[in-house]
C-alpha cells in the first residue's frame, strides 16, 4: 500500500495551526481582558479637599454633576457666601430653604434632642466671638458679652413649618458646619448609586463614605484613622475596613489654644456656659449608616467626654466609635466601642 506522506503531513500541519491558532485565542480572551479601573476625581470643595474614586463600566465621568451639587449645598448652608440661604436666614432676610436644608436642619434637631443639647448648631455666634486669638493666645472675653451672645443659643428656639425656618430671638446664628460636609459626602454617594455605581468612596475633608469593594484591588476600600499631633504633620495609626457604611472623624489637636497658665483648650465651646471646654479627647471617629449622622455626632462627642460617650452608647449601638486620648501621664491610649474594627 502506497501512503500519501505529503497529504498526510500537509492534513497535520493544518490541524496544528488550527489549534494554535484557537489555543492563543483563548490565552487572548483572559490574558487581554481588562481589569476593572476606577475613575478617580479630586478638587476643592468647603474649604477643604475632596477624592472620589468609583468603578463605572462605560467610565461615565460624573464631575459635572458633581461640581452642580456641590454649588447647589454651599448656596444652601454656607455662611462664607453672603447671598446663601443660611446667611439669609442669619440675617432675617428670608426663611425659605431648599430641601438640602430641611435634611441637614431635621438631621441636627435629632442629634440635639439625643445629645441633649451638646451638639448645638446655634453656639456658632460664640465660637467666633472667642476667635481664641492669634499664636494660641485665649482672648479674654468679657463675660457680659459671653451672656448676651448665649441669649441667642439653643437648637430648641429655632422650629421649622414645611420650607420656612421660624427663630424665636432674631439674633440667633445658625451655622451647620459640624455636619454639612457629612451630608456632603451623602449626596454625592447618591448621586453615584442613583447612577448604578456600586463600588465607590467619596471623602471630603477627611469625612467618607463607602460602598462595595475597591475592584482595582480586589477588597474592601481601606481607610486611615490620622494618629494625633500637635505639630501639624500627619501619619496613619491605623487603617480599617469600611463595608458600606460611612466614617467622619473629628478632632482637637488641630484647633486647640493654650492660656497663660500653659492649660490646653480646644476649640469646644460648652453649649451650656459659652466657655471653652477642657479636655483629654484628641480624636473620635464614628463609623455609622450614613456620613450626615457620623459627623454630627462625632462633633457631639468631643463635648460629651469619655464617660458619657461610652454610657450613650450602650443605648446606640448603631454607632461606632474609636477615640483617642491623653492619660494622666499625658500618655496615648485608645479605646474602641460598639465593634470599631481593629483592621
Amino acid at each position: 500500500m502506497i501512503v500519501n506522506l505529503k497529504g498526510f503531513f500537509q492534513n497535520n500541519i493544518r490541524v496544528f495551526v488550527a489549534k494554535r491558532i484557537w489555543l492563543l485565542f483563548i490565552i487572548c480572551v483572559f490574558s487581554c481582558k481588562q481589569e476593572p479601573k476606577n475613575t478617580q476625581l479630586s478638587g476643592s470643595v468647603f474649604g477643604t479637599t475632596y477624592s472620589i474614586k468609583y468603578h463605572s463600566e462605560n467610565e461615565h465621568n460624573f464631575q459635572p454633576q458633581i461640581d452642580s451639587l456641590f454649588k447647589v449645598i454651599n448656596q444652601s448652608m454656607s455662611t462664607y457666601m453672603d447671598d446663601s440661604d443660611i446667611s439669609k436666614l442669619n440675617r432675617n432676610e428670608d426663611n425659605e430653604v431648599d430641601e438640602h436644608f430641611i435634611k441637614v436642619f431635621d438631621a441636627s434637631k435629632q442629634i440635639y434632642k439625643t445629645t441633649e443639647g451638646l451638639f448645638d448648631p446655634t453656639i456658632g455666634d460664640v465660637v467666633n466671638a472667642w476667635d481664641f486669638g492669634p499664636e494660641g493666645k485665649i482672648v479674654n472675653l468679657d463675660s457680659l458679652k459671653i451672656d448676651s451672645l448665649m441669649l441667642s443659643v439653643g437648637f430648641d428656639k429655632v422650629k421649622r413649618a414645611d420650607k420656612t425656618i421660624l427663630k424665636e430671638n432674631a439674633n440667633t446664628f445658625i451655622d451647620f458646619n459640624a455636619i454639612a460636609k457629612g451630608y456632603g459626602v451623602d449626596v454625592i454617594g447618591e448621586l453615584l448609586e442613583r447612577h448604578g455605581v456600586e463600588n465607590y468612596i467619596v471623602e471630603i475633608g477627611g469625612e467618607i463614605r463607602a460602598k462595595g469593594i475597591n475592584l482595582e484591588k480586589q477588597h474592601a476600600w481601606k481607610v486611615g484613622v490620622e494618629m494625633p499631633h500637635f505639630d501639624g504633620s500627619q501619619s496613619i495609626l491605623k487603617a480599617i475596613s469600611l463595608h458600606n457604611e460611612a466614617m467622619a472623624t473629628s478632632g482637637t489637636y488641630r484647633k486647640f489654644k493654650v492660656d497663660e497658665n500653659g492649660k490646653r483648650y480646644s476649640h469646644i465651646i460648652d453649649t451650656k456656659t459659652g466657655y471653652p471646654s477642657t479636655t483629654n479627647l484628641l480624636s473620635i471617629s464614628v463609623i455609622a449608616e450614613n456620613c450626615m449622622m457620623a459627623d454630627g455626632y462625632a462633633t457631639a462627642f468631643k463635648a460629651m467626654g469619655i464617660e458619657k460617650t461610652r454610657a450613650f452608647l450602650q443605648q446606640h449601638q448603631e454607632l461606632k466609635v474609636f477615640m483617642i486620648f491623653e492619660n494622666d501621664s499625658q500618655e496615648l491610649e485608645t479605646l474602641s466601642l460598639n465593634g470599631f474594627p481593629e483592621e
